[in-house]
């Protein structure tokens, strides 16, 4: 038998463990030197690099609704606190600083969270949801991202009215894991961040044009049954393409899938 994590002896020690982690994130962060996007303006940028509106409740097998009911009104009191950021160079964003803690105080309440291949309910459960509607948004960019991390190695849901390719998603925690990117440019960029009934809507805007436009596309993606399960596999690629030529400058692996499915799918006898 494998020997037990100190995180899993107890909840005290679970909950000993999150706090240790957020402290070294605070003091790793003092002592870093980043400058970390904080300013707000309330007019927008002229120029939309992007924008995405994604739907809060969707149909994820048989999650309670009630939870999603609840993301809903988590993703309303986080999106203020995202709204107008502006990252100018040598910025770098960051979710969880400008969010903060999700806790019960503050008005969250549980929505479904995702850890170690599974869904249950959880504080301020949903965030996630906003951390992929950026991630998607600043692949669009030239944005750098600089911290990112995957539900890896997990199909949890079966695809309902999928926008976006498999494997474009995020995994956070409070601070710990975080989604972060950094701006190399010269120029400034603005995330407009908003809820409305059925949607979290983003955009991505820029004080400029940009010279590349970017797109993002699934690859030879495929169910393969193994040993131990079927699995998702396939790759993401992001072309960026010169506007004034039309000429494809960059195709770049972003990600290679192969994930476990978790729900039931048949596929053909060999």
């Amino acid at each position: 038998m494998a020997r037990k994590l100190f995180c899993e002896i107890s909840p005290a020690a679970y909950k000993l463990s999150v706090a240790r982690q957020i402290i070294k994130r605070d003091i790793s962060d003092a002592l870093s030197g980043k400058k970390f996007a904080s300013s707000k303006q309330a007019e927008r940028l002229p120029v939309l690099v992007y924008s995405h509106n994604s739907l809060i409740r969707r149909r994820l097998g048989s999650v309670d609704m009630e939870l999603q009911n609840n993301k809903a009104v988590n993703l309303a009191i986080a999106a203020p606190k995202v709204d107008t950021v502006l990252i100018r160079p040598g910025e770098t964003f960051s979710f969880w600083r400008l969010v903060g803690s999700t806790t019960a105080k503050k008005g969250y309440r549980d929505g479904l969270t995702i850890a170690n291949g599974s869904t249950r309910a959880g504080m301020g459960g949903g965030m996630c949801q906003f951390t992929n509607l950026s991630h998607w948004m600043v692949l669009h960019s030239p944005l750098e991202i600089t911290e990112h991390h995957h539900h890896d190695g997990y199909d949890l849901f079966p695809d309902f009215n999928r926008q976006v390719p498999f494997g474009t998603g995020t995994s956070i925690f409070y601070n710990y894991l975080d989604y972060r990117f950094y701006n190399p440019t010269d120029m400034t960029f603005q995330l407009i961040v908003f809820v409305t009934d059925e949607y979290l809507c983003g955009e991505l805007r820029a004080d400029g044009p940009l010279p590349w436009s970017y797109h993002i596309s699934a690859e030879n993606e495929r169910f393969v049954r193994e040993d131990d399960g079927i699995y998702r596999c396939g790759q993401v690629y992001r072309r960026t393409v010169d506007k004034s030529t039309g000429n494809t400058v960059k195709n770049e692996l972003i990600r290679t899938n192969h994930a476990l499915v978790m729900y039931d799918i048949e596929l053909p006898e060999e």
